[in-house]
């Protein structure tokens, strides 16, 4: 039989709030984060909104390392791993820490690292120690937490883009099954960058106040930062050591339909191949379904797209399934999105209320017509499907679901 995975541990870092509980009340809240960019001079640019971790200091995370040759995604990857195994307490369970492995998404990696020689070469200053610039390789994100936790196992960094963080959950999932792993800690994280910030401006879809995933009159989306990471446990073990279960992970669904290398394919093709994966690894019909934590940038094409695939896939019911977006409160977050979102939904079935999508204010015919609209609504969930997309067509999705018998 195969093995239950649960859901046993939660960090995050977000524009909102950091700590899982912090972030949760000011996510059920409706609590928009994006705001004018500090991190550079957006000057040169006509948008200057973004999402940022606030009061952030990696030195109450580190341990092991000097954060200061760390890139900025790394010392967020870091904190948020930090903060997920203390919720779940797994480093006091006894786990031979050999067979405890690390997955962690993401898109520009440690950007911040080019971004400092650049402003070095443009500014003048000394060259930037051989340290800080050898760490800039994106393996080095979960060698850092693996050296922080002083955990054993497996590390992988899974660099798909803006569906990352679910990638990385779903690899977890798969070592844990496969026997090579007792517990995983995986998830997404990315730093707001002056590059990534160029590269979306350049495309046009960026919004110049705020994002309104699925509004008629959604004009793009907001760069964002943050990272996300979720402790993955059998189901058993965690019952037998009385954990705090939040919710039991029951399979994922990829899918790449390499349409375009930024744009989403029209017929959403790859989407729904992703979600009826996700559902026949998870042994549900579309009809259990309660929840959808949409992808929902707040571009045109994302959101239609992604509405198509959605009522492909889930036909009649598609607008009975409440929907939201939270990228309307964080911004998007690059690699660590989906991974933030997945905190979101275990947060969701654990405490049965649905975030809102904030800015939602007219309906697209063309779009979902059951977006939570500014406010958080009570709802028991018993079935999270969250959907998450990135360029080149690479495409996660996974599904979770309440664990009543588990929860403590």
């Amino acid at each position: 039989m195969t093995q239950r995975i649960v859901i046993t541990g939660l960090g995050v870092l977000s524009p909102i709030g950091s700590g899982y509980t912090d972030f949760w009340e000011k996510l059920i809240a409706g609590t928009v984060g994006t705001k004018p960019i500090q991190a550079f001079d957006t000057s040169i640019f006509d948008a200057h909104i973004g999402g940022e971790v606030q009061n952030f200091d990696p030195k109450d995370y580190f341990q092991v390392l000097d954060p200061k040759v760390c890139g900025r995604t790394t010392q967020l990857s870091v904190a948020a791993a930090r903060m997920a195994v203390n919720d779940a307490e797994i480093l006091n369970a006894d786990y031979d820490l050999a067979r405890v492995g690390v997955c962690i998404g993401t898109t520009i990696g440690n950007g911040s690292i080019t971004q400092a020689e650049n402003n070095r070469r443009i500014q003048g200053g000394p060259a930037l120690s051989e340290t800080f610039v050898s760490h800039y390789a994106s393996t080095f994100i979960t060698a850092a937490i693996a050296q922080e936790l002083a955990v054993e196992g497996p590390c992988h960094v899974i660099p798909t883009a803006c569906a990352a963080g679910n990638y990385a959950i779903g690899w977890g999932m798969d070592m844990m099954r496969d026997g090579l792993i007792d517990v995983a800690i995986v998830g997404g994280a990315d730093a707001i960058s002056r590059g990534c910030f160029a590269v979306f401006h350049r495309l046009g879809g960026m919004a110049h106040e705020i994002c309104r995933p699925f509004d008629l009159n959604r004009t793009g989306m907001l760069v964002s930062e943050g990272a996300g990471v979720l402790i993955l446990e059998n189901y058993d073990r965690a019952v037998a050591r009385g954990a705090k279960i939040y919710a039991e992970l029951l399979g994922y669904g990829l899918a790449c339909d390499a349409h375009h290398p930024t744009a989403p394919h029209p017929d959403g093709i790859g989407a729904k191949a992703s979600m009826h994966r996700a559902l026949q690894e998870a042994d549900l019909e579309p009809q259990s379904i309660s929840y959808i934590s949409a992808h929902g940038t707040g571009t045109h094409a994302n959101d239609s797209s992604e509405s198509l695939a959605v009522r492909d896939v889930f036909g009649e019911r598609t607008d009975q399934i409440p929907v939201s977006s939270i990228k309307s409160m964080l911004g998007h977050t690059m690699g660590a999105a989906s991974a933030i979102e997945a905190v979101a939904c275990a947060l969701t079935i654990y405490s049965s209320v649905i975030p809102p999508t904030m800015n939602y204010q007219v309906s697209d015919p063309d779009c979902l017509q059951t977006v939570v609209p500014n406010q958080a609504i009570e709802k028991s969930v018993e079935f999270a499907m969250s959907n998450s997309f990135a360029f080149g067509g690479n495409i996660a999705t996974i599904v979770m679901k309440r664990c009543n018998d588990g929860k403590v």
